[in-house]
């Protein structure tokens, strides 16, 4: 039996989870076909999810296509619910990328095929919705080759488009070979040899395909169209053979090349119809290639979403790479190297989810337990460090309590939250007793709100949201603080200097000092405080590129007392390196000065061309910049940069200035120096090593010096 972890992944509304429902009604999982705006889907099972008509959280489901076990992961459409899709993304073996045939190639469509090809993930694309009015064959293909990728085969043709009799026939073609033939050196000789009898053939069997489309549009029955299903695909196979590659040839380069993520096989259908479905499934089980890992290798796995019990405990979804994992065993977690017994597993199969006693490589399965394990760890032995394929969230609200509501309730409900989304990035203000969230938009704030008071009971609202800004240094700075040198309250020698870095390198730690001079203990604890310290810079944004080099070092070692008591008070500890660091990395930062640096989105947006005098004025408020214009028929095409906090302004203001008519898109493309105004600070939620006094107050409860 062979493993299959697939992902259905598209734009919101482009019709992914009734594909989902589809798929399961077809294998013969379920007896009716779930729907979205009827709250009845079977991947969407929050309560908020049924009524919102979106999905919110991934789901696995099971099922299997003759011989092969499928896993399928239904993920969000919606943009403010990207993470939920980027943890998916390591565990996939192949996804289907579901477009809309009417709506076309949208935003997320294109930044999730973006993401697919450069992590190399085998992909089917689905052209749903070809039942609905305004459904479009070639002008969607031609999207998909101009947007999304120029690899694009083509598998079939397509009939009766907009009504609900509209139908996919499967097939191979000349374009599927002119495609293949980019890709696969066999196939370009054997069509550069038959190429003139190809093309002739072509025209023939095209004739022949039109011919037998008019009969079905008019109402052939059911036999007369699979004759004419059969008839068109014994023209499309001659029309290979015609040129030099038999069909089997061309079959067997597709399964090669789309397992390989060079090509990506389109498919038209409807889920509601379930036209092209049948198609799809057979293309899931064929092209996409099956889990690899050795059952009885070495026990390697990764978390990618972690969720709640019904008794409140943790549950831990992991797909196994290697080895296999039975309850009982005790594994270690990557984050934090510590162990934790699996106490019971249980794995997908055929719909549901059973228990079981072990979970080998290939399979996705729950697991109890693991109290300490976050998402993004791996269980095991690491495979990969856990990347990032999207940017991280530009926004942040506080949440406000309502009346009644307890604080620290509120809190421990947010942390639970942030456990199912570190992206959240709880930011406690003490002094303030202020918890700040992360947010990618404001659909996914209704969405905490609407979770903290229907699973918690806590009624909250919201400050406004502002923009998530970052600091880099703008030059070179260095600071130290000497050993039992005033005014150096701490028995701990740190020296710092800091330098700007490439944009994207992140902070990269570095020794000028022998590893040997003192306990690696030490240097540790250095190393861990400046990473926590850069989370709040000199205007209290976190700072990143940059490089931070340890220039002294120095300790007083143990001392103790006649009869081996430790001396605390002259003994250098880790303590002394973590109250000491941030003095020293504010003061390197101070002399190397720091610029704030706020999130830019690029923006595509159409609109009717008579609209383009409204849309400008309003564009240059919003400081946004068109870097190109264009039109194509009566519309005008802008593209160029906005400032992420802009966004939302703009989405909100384009349907009146356009008559409805405006379409955008936005994604996030760089950091960009603030330009106008008021540099944006952010409150310090840390003990504030810019302010001297104040911080060894709260450190150490004493005014060194």
């Amino acid at each position: 039996m062979h493993m299959l972890n697939l992902g259905i992944l598209a734009h919101v509304d482009a019709g992914k989870t009734s594909l989902t429902e589809r798929l399961l009604h077809t294998v013969g999982i379920t007896d009716e076909i779930g729907s979205v705006d009827a709250g009845s889907t079977r991947t969407d099972t929050l309560a908020l999810e049924r009524r919102r008509g979106i999905t919110i959280k991934s789901a696995v489901v099971s099922f299997a296509i003759g011989d092969t076990t499928v896993n399928l992961i239904d993920t969000p459409g919606h943009p403010d619910f990207i993470a939920e899709v980027e943890r998916v993304l390591g565990v996939l073996d192949g996804a289907v990328l579901v477009v809309s045939a009417v709506e076309g190639v949208q935003a997320q469509t294109r930044v999730l095929m973006r993401t697919l090809q450069r992590l190399r993930i085998p992909t089917l694309l689905f052209v749903n919705k070809i039942d609905r009015p305004g459904a479009r064959h070639e002008g969607v293909l031609r999207q998909i080759g101009d947007r999304l990728t120029p690899a694009a085969v083509p598998t079939g043709t397509t009939g009766a488009l907009g009504t609900p009799g509209a139908w996919f026939r499967p097939g191979l073609g000349m374009e599927a070979l002119e495609v293949l033939a980019d890709h696969d050196e066999e196939l370009l000789a054997a069509y550069v040899e038959g190429g003139t009898a190809f093309a002739e053939a072509g025209a023939a069997g095209a004739a022949r395909g039109a011919t037998g489309a008019v009969r079905d549009e008019a109402g052939a029955g059911p036999g007369a169209r699979d004759a004419g299903r059969a008839v068109d695909l014994r023209d499309r196979r001659g029309r290979a053979e015609a040129g030099g590659v038999s069909h089997d040839a061309l079959r067997a380069a597709l399964i090669a090349r789309t397992r390989q993520a060079l090509v990506h096989p389109v498919y038209f259908g409807s889920a509601i119809t379930g036209a092209g479905v049948d198609a799809l499934i057979a293309g899931v089980r064929e092209l996409l290639p099956p889990a690899d890992g050795d059952p009885e290798g070495p026990v390697s796995g990764s978390v990618f979403k972690i969720e709640r019990g019904p008794a409140g405990e943790k549950v831990a979804y992991a797909r196994m790479f290697s080895g296999t994992l039975r309850t009982r065993d005790r594994v270690p977690f990557s984050h934090t190297r510590q162990e934790g017994r699996v106490t019971a597993i249980s794995v997908f199969d055929q719909g549901a989810d059973v228990r079981a006693d072990a979970v080998p490589a290939g399979r996705i399965a729950r697991l109890w337990g693991l109290t300490g394990i976050r998402i993004g760890d791996a269980i095991g032995e690491p495979r990969t460090a856990y990347e990032r394929f999207f940017a991280p969230p530009t926004l942040e609200t506080v949440v406000v309590p309502g009346p009644g509501v307890d604080g620290r309730k509120l809190h421990l409900a947010l942390a639970q939250l942030a456990e199912q989304d570190p992206l959240i990035d709880l930011r406690h203000d003490e002094v303030r007793q202020e918890t700040a969230v992360s947010l990618y938009g404001e659909v996914q704030k209704e969405v905490i709100e609407a979770t903290l008071a229907e699973e918690f009971g806590l009624v909250v609202s919201f400050r406004e949201t502002t923009t998530i800004c970052i600091e880099r240094p703008s030059g070179s700075g260095a600071a130290v603080e000497f050993n039992k040198k005033d005014p150096n309250p701490f028995l701990a020698t740190v020296g710092l200097r800091v330098d700007p870095a490439p944009a994207g390198s992140g902070v990269d730690f570095r020794l000028e000092v022998e590893l040997g001079a003192m306990p690696y203990a030490f240097f540790k604890a250095v190393e861990d405080t400046v990473r926590e310290t850069l989370g709040q810079g000199l205007h209290g944004w976190q700072v990143t590129d940059c490089t931070v080099t340890m220039t002294h070092s120095g300790y007083s070692p143990r001392q103790s007392h006649a009869h081996q008591g430790f001396d605390k008070s002259m003994s250098s500890t880790g303590a002394d390196f973590r109250g000491v660091t941030p003095l020293v990395l504010i003061e390197a930062l101070r002399r190397a000065g720091t610029v704030v640096y706020e999130p830019m989105h690029r923006f595509r947006l159409e609109a009717p061309a008579d609209t383009l005098g409204a849309l400008l004025p309003v564009l240059a408020a919003l400081r946004a910049v068109p870097r190109t214009t264009g039109t194509r028929g009566a519309a005008c095409l802008l593209e160029g940069t906005v400032p992420a906090g802009r966004v939302h302004g703009l989405e909100q203001r384009l349907p009146g200035l356009t008559g409805g008519e405006g379409e955008l898109e936005s994604a996030f493309d760089h950091y960009a120096p603030v330009a106008q105004g008021v540099v944006p600070e952010r409150p310090r939620t840390d003990h504030n090593p810019l302010n001297r006094k104040e911080y060894l107050l709260n450190v150490t409860r004493r005014v060194g010096g």
